[in-house]
């Protein structure tokens, strides 16, 4: 038979949070690079072709709302 316990979650709860935690900061971080170098390898006529200029890069791969 099973038993229910209503105990709270231990310490190794916490570690795997954090360890999640920190694989997505790393995941996010890696792709505003990639998102940032394939937007710098356009030239200024590709990318005005896509509505942006070199000084919207940075906002794009942050994430931010850049207009």
């Amino acid at each position: 038979m099973a038993s229910i316990t209503n105990r709270p979650l231990g310490a190794g709860f916490n570690v795997v949070r954090a360890l999640s935690n920190l694989v997505a900061q790393v995941a996010a971080w890696n792709d505003a690079r990639v998102t940032r170098k394939a937007l710098s390898s356009l030239s200024n006529r590709e990318l005005d072709d896509l509505g942006l200029c070199r000084g919207d890069i940075d906002d794009i791969a942050a994430g931010r709302n850049y207009r």
